[in-house]
């Protein structure tokens, strides 16, 4: 027996005159996109080039790969990159676990106007610049400051943590963790407001405890976000937080704190070589190209979600 013909429904495009409604509103944005995106990537080829202002992009000498063989033949370039991956990974890693579990208990909590007077405090650091937060980190973590204090009341010596390398690293996790997490909390109580409460009523007429509900609805139903929130910020991997890390740190903990964009900055903008300077931020715009791609492509596999 033939199975009935279903009619296929396509999708709605509008006539000409929305269709150009909708293609002019996003004309402000695709310029904006064209002049700081698109047209800078043309000096890119000044990572081929030795640069030289003067003569500018169209008179400087060609020299193909020759820049990119000087990066990897300094010495501080592999601590570095391994300073950066360090950092990043960190970052990856607790701006991921951090806000899920806020998030968790954040839902857990009874009372609308107390759960969004909290939400409302948590997001406010995201919201100011690194600018204006070193100098509350540089406050809070002096010699003088409330850290120290609270470490001298078990008896524990003051710490240098923004000029001492074994602390530098996770001063700037851990700052980075507390600026975001309110904010990045957000895609994942979203996400909790999609699981079925069917859910919750079966498994606690099953005598399933809070915990065990978490266990086995919430965070398999999450799991997907997060995998999907990976992948994105995987290709940023490379991008350990400039504006962090310049307003934070000093030629003391370059050893562990120096990352690639403040290398770039140095080399670059204050030693004037361009041209090294535009071979690393190409190297890593590459890097981050490919790792993204090896993210959304894993992510598809692990969880049939992607980002394109």
């Amino acid at each position: 027996m033939a199975k009935p013909r279903t009619k296929q429904h396509k999708p709605y495009v509008g006539n000409k005159k929305e269709r150009t409604t909708f293609h002019l509103m996003l004309l402000p944005g695709m310029i904006m996109l064209a002049i700081f995106v698109f047209v800078p990537l043309i000096g890119s080829v000044m990572a081929f080039q030795d640069y030289v202002p003067a003569r500018g992009i169209f008179g400087s000498k060609w020299v193909g790969l020759e820049n990119f063989e000087i990066i990897f033949s300094f010495p501080d370039s592999v601590q570095v990159f391994w300073n950066t991956l360090i950092i990043s990974f960190g970052k990856l890693i607790m701006n991921a676990i951090i806000p899920v579990l806020f998030s968790i208990l954040l839902n857990e909590i009874g009372g609308k106007f107390f759960k969004r007077t909290f939400q409302t405090i948590v997001y406010l650091p995201h919201f100011l610049s690194w600018v204006v937060l070193a100098t509350v980190v540089t406050n809070m973590f002096s010699l003088e400051g409330p850290i120290n204090a609270m470490l001298g009341v078990f008896g524990i010596d003051a710490v240098q943590f923004l000029a001492d390398n074994q602390w530098f690293r996770t001063v700037i996790i851990g700052t980075d963790v507390w600026k975001e997490f309110g904010y990045n909390s957000v895609i994942y109580l979203a996400a909790l407001l999609a699981i079925d409460p069917g859910l919750y009523e079966a498994a606690s007429i099953d005598g399933a405890s809070r915990f065990k509900q978490i266990i086995y609805i919430t965070l398999p139903a999450l799991m997907p976000t997060v995998v999907l929130m990976a992948a994105l910020n995987l290709g940023n991997i490379l991008n350990a937080g400039f504006d962090q890390v310049f307003n934070l740190y000093n030629p003391i903990v370059y050893e562990t704190g120096d990352i690639i964009d403040t290398y770039v900055y140095r080399i670059g903008m204050v030693e004037g070589q361009y041209s090294i300077g535009a071979a690393v931020g190409l190297f890593k715009s590459v890097i981050s190209f490919v790792l993204i791609l090896s993210a959304n492509s894993l992510a598809k596999k692990t969880t049939g979600s992607s980002i394109f």
